[in-house]
């Protein structure tokens, strides 16, 4: 079939492929003419994406109970989770929730949200401190926060606890979660 070029700007005789390449551009293209469906799996990658985009999500559930009686931090065997950005100017948002129990006499209880090695709350009271002068004290406890680990590396992230009596997390078949999601920015 001939190619034909109408009076009324459409072309017609061609087979698919049958413009060589670089002569349609972004300008040629309609608005919305090129659909999700038609991009190629690695046509977008996560630099080609708006600030504030989730970029990749690391989720772990664990129902392990560990109870301590130390009033130093320690650290929760199974809720930790480690994530690798993508770029080191990549914020990693992070999310840990638990059940917790303190027991006997003036009950205090600290929780911390460790990057490593390093405390990412207060030194001392971590994300804050629950205090009940009762005899026993349960709850949940949502951790968040947003760090900059400034690495290219694999991060670990972990629940960090301490009480001034016995204190047990993940409390009566409780399962606590550590989600990570990569922030772009």
């Amino acid at each position: 079939m001939a190619i034909v070029i109408n009076g009324s700007g459409t072309v017609t005789g061609l087979a698919v492929g049958g413009l060589p390449d670089g002569t349609v551009d972004a300008g040629t293209l309609a608005t919305d003419s090129v659909t999700a469906a038609k991009l190629e799996v690695s046509a977008i990658t996560g630099a080609d994406l708006p600030a504030g985009s989730v970029l990749q999500v690391v989720s772990v559930a664990n129902g392990t109970t560990e109870s301590s009686t130390s009033g130093s931090w320690v650290a929760h065997s199974g809720l930790t989770a480690a994530i690798t950005p993508s770029a080191s100017s990549n914020k990693i948002l992070v999310t840990i929730a638990f059940s917790y129990r303190t027991a006997n006499g003036t009950n205090n209880f600290n929780s911390a949200i460790y990057r490593g090695s390093t405390n990412l709350g207060h030194a001392t009271h971590g994300f804050g401190t629950m205090f009940d002068g009762n005899s026993y004290y349960q709850g949940h406890a949502t951790l968040q926060f947003l760090d900059s680990p400034s690495t290219t590396s694999a991060t670990t992230y972990q629940l960090y606890y301490k009480g001034s009596t016995t204190t047990t997390i993940n409390t009566d078949s409780g399962v606590g979660t550590i989600t990570l999601m990569e922030i772009a920015v």
